[in-house]
């Protein structure tokens, strides 16, 4: 019997790859021998890097960019080889984790560094980049990437201006003359999980900024400054740029959209598609996957929510597994979602419960395995 293993990671616990082992182990202590597949999956957020990087066989390459306040650091991005393709996860140069609190403000973060990341991947020989969107520190529309890239912006009076997000509402004109022309000739795709537009009271500022640091004031300029990036863009590059998901990251998907030329994609169907997914599905018999929580949201293109469907479209039954059991799951029956199992089995400290994640995991699903086989029998 085969079984495919297909988990997000369990934030704070487990990265998908480490959660993928453990369900193996469970799987193997019920069916010792049963053929196991394990491909760990992502949704654009934290993760895409590690996932891609591994299953695909590629490599974590370091490199030396700017932080979100332009402060030098050690960064990484991912590239295989044998696809020229290169894997930036934009928190790993424009994170909010890489901020004290004290330092957190989207009025003075910028993206540059994600820009310099894919740069360095361009270097290394991409002809393909993917781009996960998640986490940012930022609201600037996706401006300081850009400068990275070779743009400029431009006030009323011809001087150029910073690329953060006070700049926004100054910008007058942008300078396409200095953009490295690889841009054009490369495949881009930034890969999220929302949908919010990148203006108005469910756009990027709105919704994000104060958690990313802003006061009231802020959020209200640094949606002005949204709208205004969203003129110039039409006015100087001819592109609409206040699509749905171009307010992930704060904005960064409209930048994506206005300065790379980039495709928006819901990070699974990607992420999928990349790793072959539906391919390894032949011959299945169970698919499990799984994810630090699962609840009625999860129907909104989470990790599990995609492996299901791809399950569901050949047949072939799906078992959730996760730390904690949410609302409305009886919402992801139609999904292709067959169960949710969680994997504390009585009261535990969410410390206790994260320390212990892989012991646990792989418990539950050696006892979901052997319910799977004894219905089986």
């Amino acid at each position: 019997m085969r079984i495919l293993v297909a988990p997000n990671a369990f934030k704070g616990s487990m990265n998908s790859l480490a959660a993928a082992e453990a369900i193996k182990a469970g799987i193997l202590a019920a069916c010792p021998d049963c053929e196991v597949l394990c491909t760990p999956v992502a949704d654009g957020g934290d993760g895409l890097l590690e996932v891609l990087t591994e299953v695909l066989s590629g490599e974590i390459v370091q490199s030396e960019v700017h932080g979100p306040r332009m402060e030098r650091l050690i960064s990484s991005f991912g590239y295989i080889e044998s696809l020229h393709l290169g894997i930036v996860e934009m928190a790993l140069a424009s994170g909010l984790a890489l901020l004290p609190e004290n330092l957190q403000n989207p009025y003075e973060t910028t993206t540059y560094g994600t820009g310099e990341l894919i740069m360095a991947a361009l270097d290394r020989g991409a002809a393909r980049i993917v781009v996960g969107l998640g986490g940012s520190a930022t609201c600037d529309g996706g401006i300081g990437m850009a400068a990275a890239l070779g743009y400029r912006f431009y006030d009323t009076k011809g001087k150029e201006l910073m690329p953060v997000g006070a700049s926004l509402l100054q910008i007058h004109s942008i300078d396409i003359e200095g953009v490295d022309p690889r841009i054009a000739a490369t495949r881009i795709e930034a890969v999220c999980d929302v949908t919010n537009p990148l203006t108005g009271p469910e756009g990027a500022s709105f919704v994000y900024s104060p958690q990313k640091g802003a006061n009231r004031e802020q959020v209200r300029e640094l949606d002005a400054g949204l709208k205004n990036l969203v003129s110039v863009v039409k006015e100087d590059l001819k592109i609409d740029i206040d699509h749905p998901g171009a307010g992930a990251a704060g904005g960064l998907g409209g930048g994506m959209l206005a300065f790379c030329k980039a495709e928006l994609h819901r990070g699974i169907e990607l992420v999928i598609d990349i790793v072959g997914l539906k391919k390894k599905l032949a011959g299945a018999a169970l698919v499990i996957t799984g994810e630090g929580q699962i609840d009625f949201q999860t129907r909104f293109d989470k990790a599990p929510a995609g492996v299901a469907r791809a399950a569901a479209e050949v047949g072939i039954p799906c078992i959730a597994i996760c730390g904690s059991v949410g609302e409305r799951i009886e919402e992801l029956h139609e999904l292709g979602i067959a169960a949710v199992f969680s994997i504390c089995r009585g009261p535990l400290s969410l410390q206790t419960a994260m320390a212990k994640g892989p012991e646990l995991l792989a418990l539950t699903t050696e006892h979901v395995v052997r319910a799977f086989l004894a219905g089986k029998s």
